[in-house]
This record gives structure tokens, C-alpha cells and sequence, in this order.
């Protein structure tokens, strides 16, 4: 039986963007789907900045910009009649170091078309109506047995990214520990609505009863994503029917203005984390490691960011030899930022706090994590590296773009030891405020690993990434 190095559960946005990751890295990725097809719906709609920033790096960026736009402003309705503005978000201007505001409104089913036409370019693809029926792992791998007498799959390693109800998680017996947000189910419908809603809002329709529904235009669409609290814990009727009747019974609209329902769903906010982010050979990540309220829009970020930030250690492990033991700080790394994430959500969801620069995750790092060592300037190991100009009129992120580590020497001559090229970029650059001055050692992730003022100790970092 042939080996692969990575066999990844599931297509959606976690398992497309760690496959993307890991065939740039020359690693050999088998993707399994149970459906057959990509997920439908909108459902994951909010691109926020820091994932704007994971999804430049993997090169899909001007697609989604493409693809999207930003999120418009609410407008309240009342009876028919339009009440005011509602403003969902902070407004943000980018900046010279931050140059994505966020967020980006794009519908979950076109960034996964958009994630798996990178992956296609990259040599990889997905095996559709594939599903996992078993899962075993020894000392050297992973056998994973499969529907439909397909033959079993070896692999080096294996990532869950198989969403809330994982066969994985199950199959590795990884309990989730959590909570329910809301009691009231929630309906979440794409639909058309051709002449009756404008598109330039984001409208919401509070009863006197509290009943609730908003309409969000799609960009890029002619839909509308469709979304409506039951809070008497009657369950939504996802019929193309039962969608039109519950916009006609809370709106202005009647069933006709709804010209086509295209997908809907429905849920109840659950806020959950994995016991365990990863199991021996196995790792779990997006919604099979923790489940989100959608408010804030936080979910597929997170989710996402756990696939960048577990897809270059594996790459260091399997291409160049770099100890196992780094694949260990993926749980240490990202389970707490999932916990916080966690929090936000379910602080949003019940009014407890607002959608306010921590949404944008571009806070979020690995202060005092396993992996973060030193300090230099003004940024210390584990934060994120700002963008900037550099003198040929290219910027930071162009050369951090790629699978590389990037060592920064700003606005200091400090003499470096011998790098191997291979594996370290070195960009000079004058004094730059958002760093100070110093080394600053960038992960193929975009966060600072070891930062000083010279060269003492990078050696020692850096041998832990390579035989």
C-alpha cells in the first residue's frame, strides 16, 4: 500500500486551505469528502482581516476580493417602514501595517470554490462521496478505512477538518466541552429577492414580539442570505415554503417577492472546544475542534487559521526532517486563541459585547507559547508581523509571502550567522515604527518565533526546524 504524508477529512474552508498549504510545500495531501459536492450555502459569510491576510499569503487573495465586498450598512424596518441605520461593525480604515480592514463579505460556497481552484493549480484535488469509515494508527502512520469498498488510505498524518458532527473526533473518542448560546433554533436560508429588498443595506426586521430576521445581500450575488430567530423553540421549517412564509409572516414582503429559495438550514447557537486538539497522528481543526455562534463571525476564521498554522510544521516534519515535538505546539498554539475566539462569540451572540476591533483576530498570537522566544523593538515572539513598505516598492508581505521563514534586520547592521537560503529569507530595512529596531525571526504563518536585538540564540531556534 502506497504512503501518503497527509490524509485531510473534509473540503470545506479548513481542509481546502491546509491542503493548499501543504501541496505549496511540496507535500504529498489526499483530501476526503463525504458529499459530493461543495457545501452550498453562504453559511460562513464574514472574511475577517487576519484571515484577509492568511488568504493573500496562500495566493487566492485577488479572487476573493473579486468575489466580495464589504459589508453593508443595517437598516432597520419597522411595519414596513424603515426606522434608521444600524451599524454592524466598527469602521475601520486599513493602514500602512494593517492593510485589511475587514470584513469581507463573500459566501462560504464561493470561497471554497475559490480555495479549491488554488489547490487544483497546486497539483491537488478532492475526492468527492468519499466517506470515513474507520481510523486506525501505529507508530509510523495512519490507516483510514473508507465507503463504498474503496481501498484504505496510509498516511504519514491526518487532519479532522470534517466540521461539527466529525466522524474523526468520534472515531478518536475526543469529547467537546461546551454550552448552549441560545435555546431559540435559527433559520439560515440563501434566497433571491429580485425587486422587493435593495441591495446597498443590511436589513432587519424586529416584531413586537421580538421575533427577528435579516436580510444580508450577497456581494458578487444575486442572493440575499436569509437569517430568523424562533425564539418560541419552534423548529424552522427549511422548505422552500416554509422559508417564504416565515419572510412574508415577519416583513413587508410577501411569499411572491421571494423568487427562489437555494439553500437553507437550520441550528441552535452551541458554543463547544475539543477536550484535544490532536490524538498521536491526528489533529483536529475548524468546527471538528470547536463550534462557533455565527455572531462576530468568528468561526470560520478561526477555523482557518488553525490550518495555517498547523500546515507548516507539518511541513517542516515531513520535508525536512524537524523534530515531531513541533507538531505538539499546534494545540498548545491553538486551543487557547479557539477558547478566546469561543468566548467572543458567545459574548456577541447575548448583547454582552460589541463587533469591535477584537473580530478582526489581528490581535490574536502566541505570546509565551512553546514556540516564541525574545523580544526586540517594539513587537515581542508570538505577535503578529505588521506589513510595510520596503525600499524597492514592495511590501513586507510580499516577502513573506511563501512557505519560507523571513528574517527581518530592521534598522540594525547586527551580524548574522550563516543561513541556510533555503529555508530563511534575510530582508534589510531602516527603522520602521511598528517594529522598533532589532531581528525579528517571521514564521512561514506571518507571527514573530524569536526576535533580539543581535543574532544570539536565533541558531538555537532555528535548528529545531530542520535535521
Amino acid at each position: 500500500m502506497d504512503i501518503i504524508d497527509v490524509l485531510v477529512v473534509g473540503a470545506g474552508p479548513t481542509g481546502l486551505a491546509l491542503a493548499c498549504d501543504l501541496r505549496r510545500r511540496g507535500v504529498s495531501v489526499r483530501v476526503i469528502e463525504q458529499a459530493d459536492h461543495l457545501f452550498p450555502g453562504s453559511r460562513g459569510k464574514g472574511i475577517q482581516a487576519r484571515t484577509l491576510e492568511v488568504l493573500d499569503d496562500l495566493g487566492v487573495i485577488d479572487a476573493v476580493l473579486a468575489s466580495g465586498g464589504p459589508a453593508p450598512v443595517g437598516m432597520v424596518w419597522q411595519d414596513g417602514e424603515r426606522q434608521g441605520e444600524h451599524r454592524m461593525f466598527e469602521e475601520v480604515a486599513a493602514t500602512v501595517s494593517e492593510p485589511y480592514a475587514g470584513p469581507w463579505l463573500v459566501p462560504q460556497w464561493r470561497t471554497q470554490e475559490i480555495l479549491l481552484a488554488r489547490l487544483t493549480e497546486l497539483g491537488g484535488s478532492v475526492d468527492f462521496g468519499t466517506a470515513l469509515t474507520g481510523l486506525a494508527q501505529d507508530a509510523d502512520g495512519v490507516t483510514a478505512a473508507l465507503s463504498s469498498d474503496r481501498p484504505p488510505i496510509r498516511a504519514r498524518y491526518a487532519v479532522a477538518a470534517d466540521g461539527g458532527r466529525s466522524t474523526v473526533r468520534g472515531l478518536l473518542g475526543v469529547a467537546m466541552t461546551g454550552e448552549s448560546v441560545d435555546p431559540a433554533p435559527m433559520l439560515v436560508a440563501d434566497v433571491r429577492i429580485p425587486t422587493a429588498l435593495d441591495r446597498l443595506n443590511w436589513h432587519f426586521f424586529v416584531g413586537a414580539d421580538g421575533s427577528y430576521l435579516s436580510v444580508c445581500p450577497l456581494p458578487g450575488t444575486e442572493d440575499f442570505q436569509l437569517t430568523a430567530q424562533f425564539k418560541d423553540g419552534s423548529a424552522p421549517d427549511t422548505s422552500a415554503a416554509g422559508v417564504r412564509s416565515v419572510v412574508a409572516s415577519r416583513t413587508h414582503l410577501t411569499e411572491a417577492d421571494v423568487s427562489e429559495v437555494r439553500w437553507s438550514s437550520d441550528f441552535r447557537p452551541r458554543a463547544a472546544l475539543a477536550d484535544r486538539f490532536a490524538v498521536g497522528r491526528v489533529f483536529l481543526a475548524g468546527d471538528a475542534a470547536h463550534i462557533h455562534s455565527p455572531a462576530g463571525g468568528q468561526g470560520l476564521n478561526t477555523s482557518v487559521q488553525d490550518a495555517y498554522n498547523l500546515g507548516w510544521k507539518l511541513g517542516q516534519v515531513i520535508r525536512y526532517g524537524a523534530d515531531p515535538a513541533l507538531l505538539d505546539s499546534y494545540e498548545s498554539e491553538r486551543r487557547p486563541v479557539a477558547a478566546d475566539m469561543l468566548g467572543l462569540s458567545t459574548r456577541i451572540h447575548r448583547g454582552e459585547a460589541e463587533r469591535g476591533g477584537a473580530t478582526r483576530q489581528l490581535g490574536l498570537g502566541y505570546r509565551g507559547g512553546p514556540l516564541s522566544v525574545g523580544g526586540a523593538g517594539n513587537l515581542l515572539a508570538g505577535d503578529r508581523a505588521p506589513d510595510g513598505p520596503l525600499p524597492d516598492g514592495s511590501t513586507l508581505f510580499d516577502a513573506l509571502r511563501g512557505p519560507h521563514f523571513t528574517l527581518l534586520a530592521v534598522g540594525t547592521d547586527a551580524e548574522l550567522p550563516p543561513l541556510d537560503s533555503d529555508l530563511v529569507h534575510v530582508r534589510h530595512l531602516d527603522a520602521y515604527e511598528p517594529y522598533g529596531k532589532g531581528l525579528f525571526l517571521v514564521r512561514p504563518d506571518g507571527y514573530i518565533g524569536w526576535a533580539g536585538e543581535d543574532a544570539t540564540g536565533l541558531g538555537g531556534w532555528l535548528a529545531k526546524l530542520r535535521k
